[in-house]
């Protein structure tokens, strides 16, 4: 895992590019101020504490009484991590199998209850994206617009139709995938495949029993909202570090902004949608395209919006780092399920 450390500081290439093409310095960015980066900082934290309440409830929801809630909640905010260092912001729910199958839980519902996290996350941030999408079409920028509705349009889709069609009907492993594994694996691409639609046949066998019954619900229902305020928390950070230079944004827009950025931050491009996230912005509130590095200064002070990524991604990355080595990869003691 220490070698996603080194990742990171080829995340900053593009805030560096961005910083001499429109002549920002440190100064500039420190004229954001204390208290707005601090502000920005805690509501980004509030996004992760959300999400890290979220998966407390979804796992006590379906494992009643196990584990603290602080320590459940800890290694949620610290899987994202992994999301924070990768393409398209995947990887989190890697973590949290591999917690709770380590604490004694089942790989099947170990699995359902990150895909029932997962799943909602995507959602929330998925409508709001779409939203977002509309929303710049309307205003002619049509670049912009089809990025974002695209990629947003493209990932929800495809992990609601999984989700949903995962009660109908059992997944094994394409045929196309299967067979060079088994040709150049052998008898032991044979035993990873057989694992493998095994463990796929648990966790339709565990959609067939969960999905539709009133407790699933209800339990996807109140995530869901979670979600949704988990993301509201993540539009307002940029609306706060905003204030600190007197570029006035309100709530929703700077909400919209946000995540249309993120929808284009999620084009597997960069490590964590570094330069996509910071160009979203701008693109998206200026109407400009988002991959032009000639973009325009004029409207939108760009010293904003790199205090912002680095109040919303180096800062909760040494947290979340953190708490990914002190809390999900620590020696654990399993416990029964």
């Amino acid at each position: 895992m220490k070698w996603r450390l080194a990742v990171v500081p080829v995340t900053l290439i593009p805030i560096l590019i961005i910083a001499v093409q429109f002549d920002i310095g440190v100064e500039d960015v420190l004229a954001i101020g204390l208290v707005p980066f601090v502000a920005a900082v805690a509501a980004m934290m509030a996004k992760l504490g959300l999400q890290g309440i979220k998966f407390t409830y979804i796992t006590r929801s379906y494992l009643s009484g196990f584990d603290s809630a602080l320590k459940l909640t800890g290694v949620r905010i610290g899987s994202e991590f992994v999301k924070f260092t990768t393409p398209m912001f995947v990887g989190a729910e890697f973590i949290v199998i591999y917690y709770l199958h380590k604490k004694g839980v089942p790989p099947s519902k170990s699995t359902w209850i990150a895909i029932m996290d997962i799943v909602t996350e995507v959602l929330a941030a998925g409508l709001l994206s779409m939203v977002a999408g509309v929303i710049a079409l309307l205003s002619g920028a049509y670049v912009v617009a089809a990025v974002v509705l695209g990629t947003s349009i493209t990932i929800t889709s495809l992990w609601m139709v999984m989700f949903f069609l995962s009660s109908k009907r059992t997944f094994q492993v394409p045929r196309i995938l299967a067979a060079p594994v088994l040709r150049f694996g052998r008898e032991k691409g044979e035993k990873y495949v057989e694992k493998t639609n095994m463990w796929m046949l648990e966790i339709c066998n565990m959609s067939r029993e969960h999905l539709r019954t009133r407790e699933s619900q209800r339990i996807f229902t109140v995530s869901f909202f979670l979600s949704l305020a988990s993301w509201t928390f993540y539009g307002i950070s940029f609306m706060i570090i905003a204030a600190g230079v007197g570029y006035t944004i309100g709530a929703f827009d700077s909400v919209m902004a946000v995540m249309a950025a993120n929808a284009i931050g999620n084009l597997p491009i960069t490590v964590g949608g570094s330069g996509l996230a910071e160009f979203g912005i701008v693109a998206f509130l200026n109407n400009l395209n988002p991959f032009d590095f000639n973009a325009s200064d004029k409207t939108l002070e760009w010293d904003a919006v790199i205090g912002w990524r680095i109040a919303t991604y180096y800062v909760p990355i040494v947290i979340t780092w953190l708490l990914l080595v002190k809390l999900a990869l620590s020696k654990i003691k399993k416990e029964p399920a």
